[in-house]
């Protein structure tokens, strides 16, 4: 399942966010193979060892006997940790867009909008370990299986993999999982809050403005606990990928329909591997003002096949052939 709904997913928001123009540029597309330049950092003390002195680690000799660590006070760990998160936390208040879930259709759609470095992406997962089901291909299987032409988002990524006719095999999916996410996480404007669940929307004059959030743990355990009220984040645009139905599956769209902003939920039908891909692709949209629908959660609301252990609906960058254009209020 992967990232095709992801990119797609991406151009409808560029269309809602105005960062100081009417469009926004998201640098060169994998669909035509071309590799994307790297967004620029703020400048940093690095130590990153490059040439003939970059040798591994394992390579290197230590006298084990008398290696030890910089001293360092407890309080000073503390303070790091806290001030680097709440200032996270302060600065994604008022967000552009918040990512809600993320499985391999919320990665991908984040790694896309991530390369304008002027949209400010946070993403919000309820698990503590981010990446949904793309940890391992199917039933507990390692390898990855991804349709042509989603390879050539594999190939911006420099993630190896064995070339069939019409599909690749990645030899484990964590490949691509911790390379899209390691590639995503260093970028200077993107956040993932992980351990953190998307309680509620934010709804006002019928747009979706945002997202009502808790720590998992007390979100998961209301019914044994006092009243523990939640804190926001507003955004020009949400961007649902909580996957197909299940105990944490399609809740924004199930949220939708009980505020009475969508008729139905009409749920996934059975697996059909060709249709399925294809529809998520074509049918990643705006559903509601400030919403777009992304990844599994699009099968639940259309009715459409449920994919299975296929992933190049969530990687195939075939959003740039979508022309859809979604107004968004300038930002201030």
């Amino acid at each position: 399942m992967a990232a095709c709904a992801a990119a797609q997913c991406a151009v409808k928001v560029g269309a809602f966010v105005n960062v100081e123009s009417s469009k926004l540029s998201f640098g060169a597309s994998s669909v035509n193979g071309v590799r994307v330049a790297a967004t620029p950092r703020p400048a940093v003390v690095s130590h990153e060892s490059t040439g003939p002195r970059a040798a591994l680690y394992s390579d290197v000799q230590y006298d084990l006997n008398n290696y030890k660590f910089a001293p360092i006070k407890e309080s000073i760990v503390a303070r790091e940790m806290t001030r680097r998160y709440m200032t996270d936390m302060i600065t994604h208040a008022d967000t552009d867009v918040v990512v809600v879930g993320a499985g391999s259709a919320g990665l991908c759609c984040a790694y896309e909008l991530s390369k304008n470095p002027n949209v400010k992406v946070a993403i919000v997962e309820q698990s503590v370990s981010p990446g949904g089901g793309a940890w391992l291909g199917g039933q507990l299987f390692s390898a990855m299986v991804v349709r042509k032409p989603a390879h050539r988002f594999l190939d911006e990524l420099e993630v190896a993999y064995d070339e069939m006719e019409d599909y690749v095999v990645i030899k484990h999916a964590a490949l691509f999982t911790s390379t899209v996410m390691s590639k995503l996480l260093a970028r200077p404007n993107v956040k993932l809050f992980n351990a953190v669940a998307a309680e509620d929307l934010i709804i006002k004059e019928g747009r979706v403005s945002g997202v009502v959030t808790n720590w998992a743990l007390v979100a998961q355990n209301h019914n044994t606990q006092s009243c523990m009220d939640p804190n926001v984040m507003e955004a020009k645009v949400v961007v649902s990928s909580c996957g197909h139905d299940g105990p944490f599956g399609a809740t924004g769209v199930k949220r939708l329909k009980s505020v009475g902003m969508i008729d139905s939920v009409p749920g996934m039908k059975c697996l059909d591997m060709n249709t399925a891909e294809d529809a998520i692709v074509r049918f990643t949209r705006e559903v509601v003002p400030g919403m777009i629908v992304t990844g599994m959660e699009v099968a639940e609301i259309d009715g459409s096949p449920r994919m299975g252990p296929t992933f190049g609906a969530m990687m195939s960058l075939s959003w740039h052939q979508l022309k859809m254009k979604l107004p968004l209020p300038r930002k201030c």
